[in-house]
């Protein structure tokens, strides 16, 4: 690097060149490889301070000696979130050509917040969303949505936009229902948007882990006679914990009745609507007024992709634009959307070139082959684990996601015991790095959870998963 190109923040030509090849070729060898490494990193904050931790430097360090430190101490140091042998929380499975699509945003630093800066960009979004209407079977022409860094901003954008139309200014006596599988995230919106402890219910869920509608009714009639003002319903389509999908027509119809804003949360379970019996398993999804889906998620899109689609378009716009002197002269006519007035964030990444790149690159076919493969997968475990002598199903494949416990038959074990047991198998896979599966708390029982949403996943993967967690128990 020569003295002028540096404090322009440049390298050469051919240095670029390089430096790209080098990259590309690192994110390809990952790509093919990353079955044979191992899923999990483990480090301590003193042994990481130790390898990364140093002053700001003054003076500069040569761009292939900064890029072997990063491939040497810091990539080793993360979770592969799409390693076949990933199943806990929610893997991350991604695919090549979404991130070389963020690769491009990045280098052309895309601004995607109006049409003014980018009317392409814009009009992917559009495109891609209109995708998603129709998908779902949510209005065509009056429906509209974003895309967000994820489910969390989806589901905050989702609430902010119900509060809105349904309290105006006045949400003081506002409540709003959902149960007790609902992901963390919607009670950190409901709690980011200023609303109080008393202002939230949540209701129980019955044997399958679904809303207990009764105990829903009766909440919002007692609520509407101690004062309050019911004003939004919060169903799950595919839990975290379970892959539940709650009773969304029934839920439809109860937050029609009550005029309550009808949001679901899909983050998790939404593109199952992709699969052979999707639609069913999701029915009344496209009752909902606003619904999340997480592409970054089961649409295998590299993080960070939410997206939040609304029944009206103009509830997003009338809940979040803001015209500032420095954009009036940038506001353009109606067709021509500005994303920064659907949502939070004015300065927003290109998010939709990576699910418009990818669906036209692999086919929208490819996409529901690989989802209807995860839903396969999970139930031919669940049949082995049911098959053997050492495992219980605690909640059968739902979505693919699968809560099993090691609890021989002829061993009789207590149930602190078995909590005790399967704690420890668990952090003994953890421990040995070979595999992520952790524990979750179900009807007070600890379980080890299964989310099978990696289309590279194979079922000799999970087999020798089965195997090593059978050596920790023994």
């Amino acid at each position: 690097m020569e003295a002028k190109d540096i404090a322009r923040l440049e390298l050469s030509e051919q240095e670029m060149r390089d430096y790209g090849y080098k990259v590309v070729d690192a994110i390809v060898e990952h790509h093919l490889n990353q079955h044979k490494k191992k899923p999990v990193a483990q480090a301590s904050r003193e042994e990481m301070d130790s390898l990364l931790r140093e002053h700001a430097p003054e003076a500069p360090t040569a761009a292939n000696e900064v890029f072997n430190t990063v491939m040497e101490k810091v990539m080793p140091f993360t979770n592969i979130m799409s390693h076949p042998k990933f199943y806990s929380f929610v893997p991350g499975p991604s695919n090549y050509v979404s991130a070389m699509a963020d690769a491009l945003a990045t280098g052309f630093n895309v601004f995607s917040g109006g049409w003014a800066a980018s009317p392409a960009a814009a009009e992917l979004e559009i495109v891609t969303i209109n995708w998603l209407l129709s998908l779902y079977g949510f209005p065509k022409k009056r429906g509209g949505g974003i895309f967000t860094s994820g489910g969390s901003m989806a589901n905050l954008t989702a609430l902010i936009t119900a509060r809105n139309i349904k309290c105006g200014d006045d949400f003081s006596k506002a409540v709003i229902y959902l149960s007790d599988q609902a992901h963390s995230s919607n009670i950190k919106a409901i709690r980011v948007m200023g609303f109080r402890k008393e202002q939230i219910r949540l209701i129980p869920t019955d044997l399958e882990f679904k809303f207990a509608i009764n105990k829903l009714k009766n909440a919002i009639n007692k609520d509407r006679l101690a004062g309050w003002k019911p004003f939004c319903l919060l169903a799950s389509a595919g839990t975290t914990n379970t892959g539940t999908v709650d009773q969304l027509t029934e839920l439809a119809a109860i937050a029609k009745a009550e005029d309550l804003w009808f949001h679901i949360d899909g983050a998790y379970g939404g593109a199952a609507i992709l699969a052979k019996n999707g639609k069913q398993l999701l029915k009344g999804v496209e009752k909902a007024d606003s619904l999340t889906v997480d592409p970054h998620k089961w649409f295998y899109q590299p993080y960070e992709m939410g997206c939040l689609l609304v029944r009206n378009h103009k509830w997003l716009s009338g809940t979040f634009t803001e015209v500032p002197e420095y954009l009036k002269d940038v506001e353009g006519n109606s067709s021509e959307i500005n994303f920064y007035d659907h949502g939070i964030q004015l300065t927003r990444r290109f998010r939709a070139l990576k699910f418009y790149m990818s669906i036209k690159t692999f086919g929208l076919k490819a996409f529901r082959e690989a989802v209807q493969y995860n839903f396969d997968l999970c139930e031919k475990v669940e049949s082995i684990l049911r098959k053997s002598k050492k495992w219980e199903v605690v909640s059968p494949a739902t979505l693919a996601v699968i809560n099993f416990r090691y609890n021989p038959i002829d061993q009789n074990l207590s149930e602190q015991e078995l909590d005790a047991l399967n704690s420890k198998i668990s952090e003994g896979v953890v421990d040995s790095r070979e595999a992520m599966l952790v524990t979750t708390i179900l009807n007070g029982q600890t379980v080890l959870r299964m989310c099978l949403i990696n289309p590279r996943t194979t079922l000799a993967d999970v087999e020798e998963t089965i195997a090593l967690c059978e050596k920790m128990a023994e």
